[in-house]
């Protein structure tokens, strides 16, 4: 009888992967790193996972490849994916949770009281079958508009309804990659689609990286972008006035040293007068800095969220997984904590459990939780009486 070679070489793959996925070992750093490429997709779009290993099983049965004890053990193989598979899946469903829970200890109970929006349905068509199709008819995407003079690395894309609505709330959004990577237009798509498609003039900006330039040049790239807003947004239909910043990863180190450091002169050389405030910062798996848990008196680098904390911060969103390998939650954690200290604005912290670094690569049912959590933050930073400009800024 010949070997199922294609059964049992896809479900090893799967398997493998799905492994990763529910486990995620985090130490050492080269298992974790493994852990990180192997699990990344199945962790978001388990559902395809499940789809494969069924087909797969399915046609090796009406093959009569399953008789073999090889082909036995792989059918159990197959069982044992399938079940991590579901783990995986259930986890990510359960993250509306995990926000609801932030949202009401962040901005207390009765935040529902201004975010009095219907329930939004998922978009299950594409979380089960097209969970990376990021496109909506109601919204345009105008690419590469010149901020800076340091090509490619200074262009930024704007997303809006294609009505071209006026005086919209600002999202700008900041890749990751390690400040050595990363492109504009490849996380947090659903994020920037969904709060286009609610009438918001969304921003996603390059930066430039390592070895181009080094901190503080990132950070400059980062305030030049909120300045071009400051001077361009109305041509595009934004009210600069209100005005988040975003990202994800080294992004997210970018957004919240925006939001600690507004008009600092250090960040604006030669646009010294610029207004560089924020009203509000989301941060999605960010890394904030060395964890400082048992060095309470070391210093923080200068390009590190930690070394600009302050009273007048900003609300903040910040969003982790318990399973991200490469910016640990514990660093996260204690970010959020060291922010709550300091700061007289809102902290909102959602832990999102088995999530792995870059959940908001695809629509997933994780990512789509987070989004309804952002735009539920966001709507009760504009419209909640106590957040005025004066105290957010």
């Amino acid at each position: 009888m010949d070997m199922p070679y294609g059964y049992m070489a896809t479900t090893a793959f799967l398997a493998w992967c799905t492994f990763f996925a529910v486990v995620a070992p985090r130490r050492p750093r080269p298992l974790a790193t493994v852990s990180f490429w192997s699990g990344m997709v199945l962790n978001e779009a388990p559902f395809l996972g499940m789809f494969a290993i069924v087909a797969s099983t399915a046609l090796a049965a009406a093959q009569g490849d399953l008789d073999s004890p090889t082909s036995k053990v792989t059918a159990a193989v197959a069982l044992a994916t399938l079940l991590g598979l579901v783990v995986s899946a259930w986890r990510g469903l359960r993250t509306d949770q995990a926000v609801l829970r932030a949202l009401d200890q962040g901005l207390g109970t009765g935040w529902r009281d201004h975010v009095q929006k219907p329930p939004r349905r998922r978009p299950w068509a594409r979380i089960l079958l097209l969970p990376g199709s990021m496109r909506q008819r109601d919204v345009e995407r105008i690419p590469n508009i010149r901020y800076g003079d340091a090509g490619r690395r200074n262009l930024l894309d704007i997303y809006r309804r294609r009505d071209t609505p006026q005086n919209g709330p600002v999202l700008v959004y900041f890749h990751g990659g390690g400040y050595t990577g990363g492109a504009k237009s490849r996380e947090a798509l659903p994020l920037l689609y969904r709060l286009a498609g609610q009438g918001w003039v969304c921003i996603s900006a390059n930066y430039r990286l390592r070895p181009e330039t080094t901190f503080p040049g990132h950070q400059i790239d980062a305030k030049k972008v909120i300045t071009w807003v400051r001077e361009h947004g109305h041509e595009y239909g934004a009210d600069p006035s209100r005005l988040f910043v975003a990202g994800s990863s080294a992004g997210s180190n970018l957004a919240a040293l925006c939001a600690l450091t507004p008009n600092d002169p250090t960040f604006q050389p030669g646009f010294e007068q610029a207004d560089t405030s924020v009203t509000a910062a989301i941060c999605l798996y960010g890394y904030y800095g060395r964890f400082f848990g048992d060095e309470p008196d070391a210093t923080p680098s200068p390009y590190q969220p930690y070394a600009y904390l302050n009273p007048g911060a900003p609300p903040f969103l910040i969003a982790h997984g318990t399973k991200d390998a490469l910016a640990t939650v514990e660093g996260a954690r204690h970010f959020v904590d060291r922010l709550r200290a300091v700061s007289d604005s809102t902290v909102v912290y959602a832990e999102l459990s088995g999530g792995q670094h870059a959940f908001d690569l695809f629509h997933s049912p994780r990512f789509e939780a987070v989004v309804d959590g952002v735009e539920a933050f966001a709507t009760w930073v504009l419209t909640a009486p106590q957040n005025t400009p004066d105290s957010t800024h």
